[in-house]
């Protein structure tokens, strides 16, 4: 008898693509509408005019992106890099704006069934190509750790701008918090 680890690992499907620590790459390329590219440029050019990050924000798992049309305006490849599970990042763009900006984005690529089809799983499966080599700088961190490291280092640094830093530092009750490792090796790093 199966164990519920093995019927659970069994269940999931074999996903394209590599993974560095918390991250997997995802890299499909489709063939673009006959006539289309115009349109899908349209639609690049407008994401990135508006770079708005709200919609990364709301799945919480997406690093980055890259798109780029080629083969004389023949073909699509669409790159991101994110956290978790592929089949939860698929599942994020169904219930988020995100998949409102793929919809825009991959209606102009054959077959493409939308993102709230049952089978749009199968059409990025069938479109994608794994990488031969992923590796990031910070494979341990995700989206969510990075953002509340940036905003603890925002926070920290006002903190060290204070007059009452200042002062606490040249308190001689604090001398010995300051000859720490651990208290030195934190102004070290806060300094750059």
């Amino acid at each position: 008898m199966a164990s519920a680890t093995e019927a659970t690992q069994s269940a999931q499907p074999e996903r394209p693509g590599l993974t560095d620590g918390n991250s997997s790459e995802f890299t499909v390329f489709c063939k673009i509408k006959p006539g289309h590219a115009d349109a899908l440029r349209a639609v690049l050019a407008a994401a990135e005019a508006n770079q708005d990050r709200g919609p990364q924000r709301e799945i919480g798992t997406l690093h980055d992106t890259r798109s780029l049309i080629f083969d004389n305006n023949t073909r699509y490849m669409f790159n991101s890099r994110f956290d978790g599970s592929w089949d939860t990042y698929i599942d994020d763009f169904a219930t988020t704006k995100v998949g409102e900006i793929f919809d825009k984005l991959f209606s102009h690529t054959e077959g493409f069934p939308g993102i709230k089809d049952p089978n749009v799983k199968e059409w990025f499966v069938s479109q994608q190509i794994p990488a031969l080599h992923f590796t990031t700088s910070y494979p341990d961190l995700t989206v969510k750790q990075i953002w509340k490291d940036q905003e603890v280092n925002e926070a920290f640094q006002e903190v060290l701008d204070t007059p009452e830093f200042r002062e606490a530092l040249d308190n001689p009750a604090n001398k010995a918090l300051q000859a720490t490792p651990a208290f030195q090796k934190l102004l070290d790093k806060a300094a750059g």
